[in-house]
């Protein structure tokens, strides 16, 4: 047989193909007696059966069990900078009316970069108070919205909006909570689309021009408006903390300058979010304790040498806490090797799902990891490429992988770190209907969102 393909420098063929590293997966998976994964006490055969697949399968307890690591640690670690600090979970990375139950009862606020979030974010229990709006570009349908619902901030991004947000709050009565999105002109180390403090990207108010210090200004002088405090966002799926710290003393020396200038404190900031996750033994996350930890210890340095009071801090986890609770699951059909040049082969697993479940891949050039999961293997790990079943050459799951040379039709293939930027940007490509998914607790399985039908599909076909 011919030699397989190149080996990707971050891959290390596996002693074991039915391994599964800690980092990977959600707390409660694991292979039971018969070699198959269980989560939450629940067999993948058992979740196939009962809803199909491709199927996101979400473990509760670790979903949440993270959610709330997060409010501890930045609670503990600013409790004696500033009395604490507020976590917003990142809806965009997934939401559904359960996921949003399960912040409001943990405690933690909720961030919406939509009108669409914002309405699945009350219809969970969310208070409005601890609501944000986010968004480039927001209607003034989302605005009204979020300003009648009473929420406890929108988060400004140009200046136009600025007398928008305004003119909405004036028509209603009310005082608008607002913060200022700033472009701090971080370069974040990730892939470019995910980068959002540079200069050249759509978001925020650009500090180096001088429009962020006009913003502050603008907003002022609108009685309508309360300047709570300055946001920055500098990416996602970051793992160094430099870029933090950059865009901390920025943020911060601006805060100086808004205090000096116009006399006014204003009592918070915002840091965002962006920390990594692990998708593959390559990455190295910083668990939230240590983050927490470096973000105080930035944060009250900065404070320092600008010679201000700390103010109120929150930041926006999203992918950190869905990311790691959620694999999905799917079916195996066809397999194949494919010659290379120089005399290699490559091996492709196809699935019963792909690019309209995980865009992720094809958009970001993104890693995954595999296994098969309804039962363990003695095989050897051979080299292999999970495909998706659209019509599409680049609709790629897992770009390498190595899986038993006896996986094949019927076998049940489990991908983790699926819980973020998977079903929430997952679309009908081909016609295909989105797939369900299914938290799982305790032996206990609760639909979050269904399956979508090839006559959901018909019912919004105007012909």
């Amino acid at each position: 047989m011919a030699d397989i393909a190149v080996v990707p420098a971050w891959l290390t063929p596996p002693a074991d193909v039915n391994e599964l590293l800690p980092q990977l997966w959600a707390r409660t998976v694991a292979r039971g007696d018969d070699g198959a994964l269980r989560v939450g006490g629940v067999g993948v055969a058992d979740l196939a059966r009962e809803h199909g697949t491709p199927l996101f399968v979400v473990d509760e307890l670790d979903f949440r069990s993270r959610a709330t690591a997060f409010r501890d640690a930045f609670a503990d670690a600013f409790a004696d900078l500033c009395g604490g600090a507020d976590v917003y979970y990142a809806s965009k990375a997934f939401l559904a009316t359960g996921v949003a139950r399960w912040i409001a009862q943990d405690g933690l606020h909720l961030d919406t970069a939509s009108g669409g979030e914002l309405e699945l974010g009350l219809r969970g229990g969310v208070l409005p108070g601890r609501i944000a709006l986010h968004g480039n570009n927001k209607s003034r349908r989302e605005i009204a919205t979020a300003l009648e619902a009473g929420v406890g901030r929108i988060v400004v991004d140009s200046l136009g909006e600025i007398d928008l947000v305004a003119d909405l709050a004036r028509e209603r009565g009310v005082v608008a909570p607002v913060m200022l999105r700033v472009t701090v002109g971080v370069e974040a180390h990730t892939h470019q689309y995910v980068a959002t403090a540079h200069e050249d990207q759509k978001f925020g108010l650009s500090l180096a021009s001088g429009q962020a210090e006009a913003a502050v200004a603008r907003a002022l002088a609108r009685p309508e408006l309360q300047l709570l405090g300055l946001h920055s966002h500098i990416g996602s799926q970051i793992f160094d903390m430099g870029g933090f710290e950059v865009s901390a003393r920025r943020l911060l020396e601006l805060h100086r300058r808004v205090e000096r200038v116009h006399g006014v404190e204003l009592p918070e900031i915002d840091l965002g979010g962006g920390y990594g996750v692990a998708y593959t033994s390559a990455d190295k996350p910083l668990a939230p304790r240590e983050i927490a930890g470096r973000m105080a210890e930035i944060v009250a340095r900065e404070c320092l040498v600008q010679g201000i009071a700390v103010p109120r801090v929150s930041v926006e986890p999203g992918r950190a806490i869905a990311a790691p609770s959620t694999f999905t699951l799917y079916e195996v059909g066809a397999t194949k090797d494919v010659e290379l040049d120089g005399g290699t082969r490559r091996r492709y697993v196809s699935v019963d799902g792909g690019m309209s479940d995980n865009i992720r891949t094809a958009l970001y050039d993104a890693d995954y990891s595999a296994t098969i999961a309804s039962r363990a293997s003695d095989a050897t790990g051979v080299l292999s490429r999970v495909v998706g079943k659209h019509c599409e050459s680049g609709d790629v799951v897992v770009r390498d992988e190595f899986l038993p040379d006896d996986a094949g039709a019927g076998d049940l293939l489990a991908v983790p770190g699926t819980g973020a930027y998977c079903r929430s940007m997952a679309s009908n490509y081909n016609q295909v209907p989105r797939p369900a998914v299914v938290s799982v607790r305790d032996g206990a399985t609760s639909l979050l969102v269904r399956r979508e039908t090839p006559e959901d599909l018909l019912a919004l076909d105007a012909g």
